[in-house]
Formats: C-alpha cells, sequence, structure tokens
C-alpha cells in the first residue's frame, strides 16, 4: 500500500518524507519569522484599528494576519512530522483563506476613494464596491473553505476525495482571480474617468493642503501595491492547485515562500505601515463629512 495519511503517521522508512503532500520539510526558519510576523502584524492592526475607528478595515486586515499566522504555526508543526493531518489541515485552510481577507480590506479602501474623490466617476455606486465585491468574496471564502474541509477529511479515509476538494479550492481562487480583476478594472475606469473630467482629484470645494493631498497619493499608492501583491499570490495558487496535490510546483518551496508568503506579507505589511486611519482619515468612523461637488457633501463616516 502507497504511503498515505491514511497508513502514516510520521516518518520512517515506511513512510518517508518524500512520500507526504509536500515532499519535504517545510522549513523551520521561515515558519517561525512569518508566524511571528503575522501575529505582531494583527496585534498592531488590532491597536491602530480600534485606535482609528476603522472597524471594518480592522476586522477584515486582523483576520488575514492572525489567519496568517495560524496557518504558518502549522508549517512549524509539518516541520517536525510532515506526516500530522492536524498540521496539514491547520496550514492548508489556513494560508488558503487568509488573503480573502486582505482582499476584502482592499474593496472597503476603494469604497472609500470613490466618495472621497467623487462618485460622478464612477461606473458604480460606491457602496456596491462593499456589497457585491466582498459578497462575491464571500462566495470564493466559502468555496475555498469547503474544498479545504473535503481534502483535509479525505486524507484520512479517502485519498481520492482530495481532487474533489482541490477542485473545488480552484473554483474558489478562480472566481477570487475574477472578483479582484473586475474590481481593479473598475478602479481603474474612475481614476481615468476621474482624470479626464478636468475636476483633479480632491473635492471640489474642499479646504485639504497639499500635505494631506500628498497623504492621499501615497495611500492610494500603497493600496494598488496591496492589491497587486495579492493578485499575484491569487494567481499563482491557481497552477499551484491545478497540478493536483503533491505536483512539482506543490513542492516547490522556494516558490511558494516567493509567491504566497512574501506576497500576502507585503500586502499586509503595507496596509500597517500606510494604514488608513492615519494616511485617508475620512475612512475613520465619524470623520467629518467631505464636500466632493458643488453644491452636495458626502459624510464618510460610516466606515463600512
Amino acid at each position: 500500500m502507497a504511503p498515505s495519511f491514511a497508513t502514516c503517521t510520521e516518518v520512517g522508512p515506511a513512510c518517508p518524507v518524500e512520500a507526504t503532500t509536500y515532499g519535504y520539510y517545510p522549513q523551520l526558519g521561515s515558519g517561525i519569522f512569518l508566524t511571528a510576523f503575522f501575529a505582531f502584524l494583527a496585534l498592531v492592526q488590532l491597536g491602530l484599528g480600534v485606535f482609528t475607528r476603522t472597524w471594518s478595515f480592522l476586522i477584515a486586515v486582523f483576520m488575514a494576519c492572525a489567519l496568517e499566522a495560524v496557518g504558518y504555526g502549522g508549517r512549524i508543526l509539518m516541520n517536525k512530522n510532515p506526516w500530522s493531518q492536524d498540521a496539514f489541515q491547520i496550514q492548508i485552510v489556513c494560508l488558503i483563506l487568509a488573503p480573502t481577507f486582505l482582499a476584502a480590506g482592499v474593496y472597503l479602501t476603494i469604497k472609500h476613494i470613490v466618495i472621497f474623490i467623487g462618485p460622478e466617476h464612477s461606473r458604480i455606486k460606491p457602496k456596491l464596491y462593499t456589497w457585491v465585491f466582498i459578497a462575491c468574496d464571500i462566495g470564493s471564502l466559502i468555496l475555498q473553505a469547503a474544498g479545504g474541509g473535503v481534502a483535509a477529511a479525505a486524507t484520512k479515509k479517502n485519498v481520492k476525495l482530495l481532487d474533489v476538494g482541490n477542485g473545488i479550492i480552484i473554483a474558489g481562487i478562480a472566481f477570487q482571480v475574477a472578483t479582484m480583476s473586475v474590481c481593479g478594472l473598475l478602479a481603474l475606469e474612475f481614476f481615468i474617468r476621474a482624470h479626464r473630467s478636468g475636476q483633479g482629484f480632491t473635492p471640489k470645494g474642499s479646504s485639504h493642503g497639499a500635505a494631506v493631498r500628498r497623504s492621499f497619493w501615497i495611500f492610494c499608492a500603497a493600496d494598488a501595491f496591496a492589491y497587486l501583491a495579492i493578485l499575484i499570490r491569487c494567481i499563482y495558487r491557481l497552477p499551484e492547485m491545478a497540478g493536483g496535490w503533491g505536483n512539482p510546483l506543490m513542492r516547490n518551496e522556494k516558490d511558494f515562500l516567493l509567491l504566497d508568503g512574501m506576497m500576502i506579507a507585503l500586502a499586509a505589511a503595507t496596509f500597517t505601515i500606510v494604514h488608513p486611519g492615519f494616511w485617508f482619515p475620512p475612512m475613520r468612523k465619524g470623520a467629518k463629512a467631505i464636500p466632493h461637488s458643488e453644491g452636495t457633501s458626502v459624510n464618510d463616516s460610516t466606515e463600512k
């Protein structure tokens, strides 16, 4: 009988590490570093979110960082025992789900950027950036969670179910890539239309000075960088999962750490260093109404 989670509980002559899904001992050093790094970011996000009252953003990014920390904790356990079924389940589910929450943070920021510059330039209403895209995010989350659950359960009784779980996960990730791509295109079109309007990128009648405008553009650049990092990670996951469990790409830890771990670490760190509570105050709950066109104003105080 071929080695599998159904027959192996630890590495030995009959159960070599090469027969595991990943075919290697996950690096201990990178596992410890990323676990500590994401746990630290989660705590910082908690403090910053409470202090600046950016509640929705806090929930999204905190959950992403917390799940990443738990996921890499699972890889630390797999370094000790690559055949640990519990560790495998922890890391596969958490590391697949975490970026979905981080993407939700992107959708929240785009909504508020649209409100700040002027909803008249957007093809859809600002609230739809959260309602529609976060709803799609939740759909992606459900698909990936279901796939991860099926895959994790299959390791014990029916290895063939891994393919079923894998297919569901791929569908969830593909849906996530499509969702992010559509959102990114809408945001890009919004900026192009705002630029062509000749009205500039600050609200009419606004008293914001040069320093505030510079802070806003730094935040927009950081938001775009985080978006691209998350998108790169999601695109990487498609061929990694599409090749089937134990395929060569899935067994390449360097690619995984670069295109998954580092991309999400960069996105989460960017959202922590360039936190909207300080760099884009309109996202704070209770922020002052901002005039965005003559005779009208938007009260951007809900942070939803």
